[in-house]
């Protein structure tokens, strides 16, 4: 026997297998832990421009709730892209948020910040939160284009529904979001955004 051969036929083995090995662990880390997405709209500049590339934690959405604040990429209701800025669950009075989205969940990618949470009263004024009678800070979103926007204000308070998540993009006069499609359940975000990956520039933690 050739012990030559048998040797280089074995490496080959051991390099397919480790190869295999490898791209088993890539895909489990994707699809199980940590995931890259493109960011496709600016609805969430200055925070995350368009073309940004961002890592989101799948994991940690199996044992943390998200809170106000975090980004996250989630599927929005069926109706949230079809046209315009997306379709309420129910009938929507003119000054108040939707309240309810609709029952079918979308295939499609969104992500948004949480800026409230099951339990919690919302209403929009000039783009700005009133979350629970209080006007929030918000240093990271962009306002410029609110002025004189009617779907930048909401005067009327909504109650977010115990399980769920209210959604806005930080460029609050750009950006279809739970202001009129309504609020998320948790069943339904993939997980929270974490990191940019893209461009090198912009490299580093949200």
């Amino acid at each position: 026997m050739n012990l030559a051969k048998l040797s280089r036929g074995n490496q080959i083995i051991e390099f397919v297998v480790i190869v295999m090995l490898a791209l088993a662990l890539a895909f489990g880390v994707q699809s199980f832990v940590v995931k890259p997405y493109h960011i496709p709209s600016g609805s969430m500049e200055p925070t995350i421009s368009i073309g940004q590339r961002v890592l989101v934690d799948r994991l940690g959405n199996d044992f943390f709730n998200p809170s106000v604040g975090d980004i996250v990429v989630f599927h929005p209701p069926v109706g949230a892209s079809e046209g315009g800025d997306g379709v309420c669950g129910v009938r929507q009075a003119p000054n108040e948020p939707c309240r309810q989205p609709t029952p079918k969940e979308s295939s499609i990618n969104y992500i948004k910040r949480v800026v409230a949470v099951g339990g919690d009263t919302i209403a929009i004024v000039g783009g700005h939160v009133i979350l629970n009678g209080k006007r929030q800070h918000e240093p990271f979103a962009n306002f410029a284009d609110c002025m004189g926007d009617p779907t930048c204000t909401y005067v009327k308070p909504i109650k977010v529904p115990a399980g769920y998540y209210f959604m806005m993009g930080d460029n609050r006069g750009d950006s279809a979001d739970s202001r009129f499609w309504g609020p998320v359940p948790d069943a339904w975000i993939i997980g929270e955004a974490f990191a940019t990956y893209w461009p090198p520039d912009r490299i580093g933690f949200l």
